[in-house]
C-alpha cells in the first residue's frame, strides 16, 4: 500500500495571496482549522509554521482550485473596490449638489478668500437641480460596476452602502446646524437611512434619493419630543471659534421651520421651488421664510447679509465640527435589528390580545339575570290604629284599678234624670 505524498506548503510570502485568491478571510481559515486567528497570521507572516495534520490541511486549503463561487466572490471584492474608488472621485459633487453645504474644513476655507463675485455667478446656480444631479452620478456609478463587474446590476446593499457614502457625511453636518447637538445629528441620519433601508424598494425607484433621506433626517432632528429626553435637556458644548458660536446661537434662535428653510435654500442650495415642496409649503410662504431668516441672521451679523457670504459661513461652521457617521454595515444591521424587534413586539401584543379575548369570553356570563333592587323606605302610611305595648306607669295603673271593688264608694254612678 503507497502512501500519498503530502502537500507541499507555499512560502509565507504567497500564503497571505493564495488566501486572498479564494476570497478567504483569516477568521475563515481559522474556523476551518479550528486554529485561533492569531494562529494563521502567524502562519502568514513566517513567525511559525503548521505541524501535522494542521500542515497538511492548511496546504491543501490553499493550493486546492478556487470553486466557482469563490471566482464570483473575488470577481464582486474587485468590483466593490473600484465601486469605492469611483465614489472617492465623484463624491464631492454629490455632495455639493445633493446633500449639502461643507466637504471639509480645508477645502471650505480655502474657497472662501478672494473671488465671491466670481463664485455667485459660475460656482453656485439656483437652477442646477440636486437630485437630477444625484441620480446621474448614481447611474455613473452603476455603469461603472457593471462595466468591471460580471453581475447586471448593484445589488441593493451596495446601492444602498453607495448612497449612504455620498450622503451621510454632509447630511451629519447638516443636522448639526438644525439642532446644535452632536449626538442628535448622527442619531437623526442613521434613523433616516435605516428607515430607507426598511422601504429601499421605494426609495431606489425615488427621483431624488438623497432628498427623500434628506427629508427623513429633517423631521427627526427637528422633533419636538426629544426634549422630554433627559439626554437632551442640557445643551452640549458650543463650537470652539467665536464666529462659529455666534452663528449657531442665530440659527437655534429661528424658528425651526424657518431654520429649515434656511438651510435648504442657502446652506444645501435647493431652488425656492423645490425647498417649498420639501418643507411643505407653497412658493411665496417659503420665500417669505428665507427672507425673514436672513433678516434676523443680517441684524445680529451684519458681516452676512449677503446670501454668498452666508452660504460659506454656513458651510464653515458644518465642516469645523468633525462629525463621522457610523458605517453602512453597522447602520443596516442596527435597522434590520430594529425592524425585527418592532415585528415581534407586535406579535406578542397581538397574542396578549387574543388571549384577553378569549379569557374575557370564557369568564363572561352565559345568561341574563336580572339584578335584585334595593330596598326603599316608604312614606306617607297612617299611623297604627291598634295600641302597642303598654309601659310601666300604664300596667302599674291596670293593675291598681282591677284590684278595687266595683262599686264601691269612689264610684260615681251616673243618675238619670
Amino acid at each position: 500500500m503507497t502512501q500519498s505524498p503530502a502537500t507541499p506548503l507555499p512560502a509565507p510570502g504567497e500564503r497571505r495571496r493564495l488566501r486572498e485568491d479564494r476570497s478567504l478571510t483569516q477568521a475563515d481559515v481559522a474556523t476551518r482549522l479550528g486554529v485561533s486567528r492569531a494562529t494563521v497570521r502567524s502562519w502568514e507572516s513566517g513567525r511559525s509554521a503548521p505541524r501535522g495534520s494542521k500542515r497538511e490541511a492548511y496546504a491543501r486549503l490553499l493550493t486546492a482550485e478556487p470553486t466557482q463561487a469563490q471566482v464570483q466572490a473575488q470577481a464582486q471584492a474587485q468590483a466593490q473596490a473600484q465601486v469605492n474608488a469611483r465614489q472617492e472621485e465623484i463624491a464631492p459633487e454629490l455632495v455639493g449638489a445633493g446633500t449639502g453645504a461643507g466637504t471639509g474644513t480645508g477645502a471650505a476655507r480655502e474657497a472662501r478668500p478672494a473671488g465671491r463675485e466670481e463664485r455667485s455667478t459660475g460656482g453656485r446656480k439656483r437652477s442646477a437641480r440636486a437630485g437630477e444631479r444625484t441620480a446621474r452620478a448614481l447611474e455613473r456609478l452603476a455603469e461603472d460596476a457593471d462595466s468591471a463587474s460580471p453581475e447586471p446590476s448593484l445589488t441593493p446593499a451596495q446601492a444602498f452602502d453607495a448612497l449612504y457614502a455620498f450622503c451621510a457625511p454632509a447630511l451629519v453636518r447638516q443636522a448639526y446646524l438644525l439642532t446644535g447637538r452632536r449626538e442628535l445629528a448622527r442619531e437623526s441620519v442613521e434613523r433616516a437611512f435605516q428607515q430607507a433601508w426598511y422601504r429601499w424598494p421605494e426609495v431606489a425607484v425615488d427621483r431624488d434619493p438623497a432628498g427623500w433621506v434628506r427629508a427623513t433626517a429633517y423631521e427627526y432632528a427637528l422633533s419636538p419630543w426629544h426634549r422630554l429626553r433627559p439626554r437632551y435637556r442640557h445643551p452640549e458644548a458650543p463650537p470652539a471659534g467665536a464666529a462659529d458660536r455666534a452663528l449657531l446661537d442665530v440659527l437655534l434662535e429661528l424658528p425651526p421651520v424657518y431654520r429649515r428653510t434656511l438651510l435648504l435654500y442657502d446652506g444645501v442650495g435647493l431652488g425656492l421651488p423645490e425647498t417649498a415642496a420639501e418643507t411643505e409649503a407653497s412658493t411665496p410662504a417659503a420665500a417669505n421664510r428665507v427672507l425673514h431668516a436672513r433678516e434676523a441672521v443680517a441684524r445680529r451679523l451684519p458681516e452676512l447679509a449677503s446670501p454668498e457670504a452666508l452660504h460659506w459661513r454656513l458651510a464653515e461652521l458644518a465642516s469645523a465640527e468633525r462629525l463621522r457617521a457610523a458605517k453602512p454595515l453597522t447602520v443596516r444591521w442596527y435597522g434590520e435589528r430594529r425592524a425585527q424587534q418592532w415585528t415581534r413586539a407586535a406579535i406578542a401584543f397581538t397574542v396578549l390580545l387574543i388571549g384577553v379575548t378569549a379569557l374575557t369570553l370564557d369568564t363572561a356570563p352565559d345568561h341574563y339575570e336580572a339584578p335584585l333592587s334595593p330596598p326603599e323606605t316608604i312614606h306617607g302610611l297612617p299611623p297604627r290604629a291598634a295600641p302597642g305595648p303598654l309601659s310601666a306607669a300604664e300596667l302599674r295603673l291596670r293593675a291598681r284599678l282591677r284590684s278595687q271593688e266595683v262599686s264601691g264608694p269612689e264610684r260615681m254612678v251616673p243618675e238619670i234624670r
